[in-house]
C-alpha cells in the first residue's frame, strides 16, 4: 500500500496549508467583520469536539476552520460521499461521512468504523467538528440535536481510556444576515462538557439517560452562544421587536459595560439577548401583553417584508446621515465599481444560475463564495493577459493590480446600494415608520412597567 493509502485525513498536506491561507483571506473578505470570543475557553490539555450551530451551508465550517491555525476534521452526511470524485475531494478537504438513522439502521452501523477513525483523529488532538443539529435551517433559532455526537463522544470517551480527556465545545454563529456577502460574523465559544467528569458525575445513569442529560445540557449552553429565539408563530415579530428597540438597549447596556464599542458585534448581541430576555419574560408573566405587541410587531414585520425593506434601514441610528454617507461612498468610488462589475460579471451570472437551481436560499451564500474562489484568480489571470497583449506594461501592471479587489468592492457597493433602496424605501413609508416609533414607545412602556 503506498504512502498516499496510508495517509491518515488528519495527517499534514502541503497542498491544503497552502489552499487554507486563501481560503482564509477570502473568508475574511467575503464579511466586513467576523469576530471570534472566549478562544480562551477551548481546552488545550485535550481532544476537542466542536458542535457550532448550523445555519449557513458551507459558510458555518470555513468559519470554524478560520477560528485559529489549526487544522480541523469535519464530518458531513454519508450521502454525499456516494460519487468517488467527489469522495476523494472530500476526504482531502478533511471531511468524513457520517450515517444517520434516515439513511436506515444497517447504515447506521457502519458508523463503527467512523467512530475508530474520529477517536484516532482526536488522540492527535487534531479538533473535530460535527454539526449537532444535523441539518441547517436559516433562523436565530436551534434545530433538536440528534444523538450522533454524544454516541461518538462517548463511545471515544471509552476507547480512548482515559489516555486524554475529551470535551465538547459549544460554539455559537451569529450572522448579521444569512443570504448576503459583506455581512458580519460573531463566533462565541460556550463553556466545554468535560464528558469524562460528566460521566463520573452519572455515574448511576444508564448510557440512554446520560446522552439525553447530556443533549439537554449542550442545547442549553448552545443558546447561551446565539441568539435563541423559538421558532414559533412570533418568531418575526420578536426579530423585528429587536430591530426596533435596539439603540435603546445598546444605550441601556452601556451604561452598565462603558468601556463597550457602540457598533461592536458583542454589544449588539447583549443587547438583543437583553430584549429577548425580556420579551421571554412578559410572553411567561404577562401573556396578553406580550401578544399585543407581537402583534404589532408582526403586522409590522408583514409591511417592511412586502416593501421590500431591509431590517438595517430600522436599525439606524441616524437614518439621514447614514443615507447620505452611502449615496456619497456609492457615487465617489463608481467609477471603479462600475467597470469592476462588469468583470465581475461571469462571477455574478454563474452564480445567479445555481441560484435557480437551489430552493434553500441558505446556500446561497456558499455558492456566491466557492464561485467568487475559483473563477475570479481565473478571471484576473485571462484580463492581465488581455491587458498585457493591448497595453504598455507600466499601464498593464497598474490596472492589473487595481483589478485584484474587484470583486469584494463591487459586492460592498451592491451591499450599500441595496441598502440605500432599502433607506428610501422606509422613509418613503411614513405609516411604517410611526408604527416603528409607537413599537419602540410601547415596548419601553410594558417592560418599564414589568419591571
Amino acid at each position: 500500500m503506498s504512502k498516499k493509502e496510508n495517509r491518515k485525513i488528519q495527517d499534514f498536506d502541503g497542498l491544503y496549508a497552502f489552499l487554507r491561507h486563501y481560503v482564509d483571506f477570502m473568508l475574511r473578505m467575503a464579511y466586513r467583520r467576523i469576530k471570534y470570543v472566549g478562544l480562551e475557553k477551548v481546552p488545550a490539555d485535550g481532544a476537542v469536539i466542536y458542535a457550532p450551530n448550523h445555519t449557513n451551508a458551507l459558510m458555518d465550517a470555513l468559519v470554524i476552520l478560520a477560528m485559529d491555525r489549526k487544522q480541523k476534521v469535519f464530518v458531513a452526511r454519508a450521502d454525499i460521499f456516494r460519487n468517488p470524485k467527489v469522495a476523494k475531494i472530500l476526504r482531502f478537504l478533511k471531511i468524513m461521512p457520517i450515517m444517520r438513522i434516515r439513511d436506515g439502521m444497517d447504515e447506521v452501523r457502519k458508523n463503527t468504523e467512523i467512530i475508530h477513525k474520529s477517536v484516532d483523529v482526536l488522540l492527535d488532538k487534531v479538533p473535530f467538528c460535527i454539526l449537532p443539529e444535523g441539518r441547517h435551517q436559516a433562523k436565530h433559532s436551534l434545530l433538536p440535536l440528534s444523538k450522533g455526537i454524544f454516541r461518538i463522544a462517548l463511545e471515544a470517551e471509552e476507547l480512548m481510556d482515559g489516555r486524554l480527556p475529551l470535551y465538547i465545545v459549544p460554539v455559537g454563529l451569529e450572522y448579521g444576515n444569512f443570504f448576503r456577502f459583506r455581512s458580519t460574523v460573531l463566533v462565541q465559544i460556550g463553556d466545554p462538557i468535560n464528558i469524562s467528569e460528566y460521566l463520573r458525575e452519572h455515574a448511576g445513569l444508564t448510557q440512554p439517560e446520560v446522552m439525553n442529560l447530556m443533549k439537554d445540557d449542550l442545547t442549553e449552553r448552545m443558546k447561551e452562544v446565539i441568539l435563541y429565539i423559538p421558532d414559533d408563530e412570533y418568531y418575526d415579530a420578536t426579530l423585528d421587536t429587536c430591530a426596533a428597540v435596539i439603540n435603546q438597549q445598546v444605550d441601556a447596556w452601556r451604561k452598565e459595560h462603558p468601556q463597550e464599542r457602540r457598533h461592536a458585534l458583542t454589544t449588539r448581541f447583549a443587547a438583543n439577548k437583553m430584549t429577548l430576555g425580556q420579551i421571554a419574560r412578559l410572553r411567561t408573566d404577562e401573556p396578553e401583553k406580550a401578544a399585543g405587541l407581537l402583534d404589532k410587531a408582526s403586522a409590522i414585520h408583514r409591511e417592511r417584508t412586502a416593501r421590500g425593506i431591509s431590517m438595517s434601514s430600522v436599525t439606524a441610528r441616524h437614518p439621514f446621515w447614514s443615507r447620505l454617507l452611502k449615496v456619497l461612498i456609492l457615487l465617489v468610488t463608481l467609477p471603479y465599481t462600475l467597470p469592476a462589475a462588469v468583470l465581475n460579471l461571469p462571477i455574478t451570472g454563474v452564480s445567479a444560475f445555481l441560484f435557480t437551481k437551489m430552493k434553500d436560499r441558505a446556500f446561497f451564500n456558499s455558492i456566491r463564495f466557492v464561485m467568487t474562489l475559483v473563477l475570479w484568480p481565473l478571471l484576473l489571470i485571462i484580463y492581465a493577459v488581455v491587458l498585457y497583449c493591448t497595453l504598455p506594461w507600466e499601464w498593464a501592471l497598474g490596472t492589473s493590480l487595481a483589478l485584484i479587489p474587484g470583486t469584494v468592492a463591487v459586492q460592498e457597493a451592491w451591499r450599500l446600494l441595496r441598502l440605500t433602496v432599502s433607506d428610501i424605501k422606509l422613509l418613503c413609508a411614513p405609516g411604517l415608520r410611526h408604527a416603528i416609533r409607537e413599537l419602540r414607545l410601547r415596548y419601553t412602556d410594558i417592560v418599564s412597567a414589568a419591571e
